[in-house]
């Protein structure tokens, strides 16, 4: 059973930067073996994809966001970090932390058993 929770939205002006956070209650197995994965809503459009790190601590982005956002993990806190640099009006969305046990890469919605809420980026051009 996890929980999880995000936070760091906010909003910035385009070329900013924001950290968002999505922090673990875990019962049960170690948080160390779920992989994380974060995806995006944007106003009137479908939920994507944004980046994964798996419990091994391999990572993958879209294409959109390589190269500006990095996700990385910290397992001693039960936390998974997404940090967004050269932010575009584009990135505004509803960004949601999703997890799953298993170590392989997972880049689909439905292979995700847990849910977040969210935190709202909003990026001004």
């Amino acid at each position: 059973q996890v929980q999880l929770e995000e936070s760091g939205g906010g909003s910035v002006q385009a070329g900013g930067s924001l950290r968002l956070s999505c922090v673990a209650s875990v019962r049960g197995r170690p948080f160390s073996g779920y992989g994380v994965g974060w995806f995006r809503q944007p106003p009137g459009k479908e939920r994507e994809f944004v980046a994964l790190v798996t419990s091994g601590d391999r990572t993958d982005y879209a294409d959109s966001v390589k190269g500006r956002f990095l996700t990385y993990r910290d397992n001693t806190e039960n936390t998974v970090y997404l940090q967004l640099n050269n932010l575009k009006p584009a990135d505004t969305a509803l960004y949601v932390c999703a997890a799953r046990e298993g170590s392989n890469f997972y880049h689909y919605a439905p292979s995700y058993n847990y849910w977040g809420q969210g935190t709202q980026v909003t990026v001004s051009s």
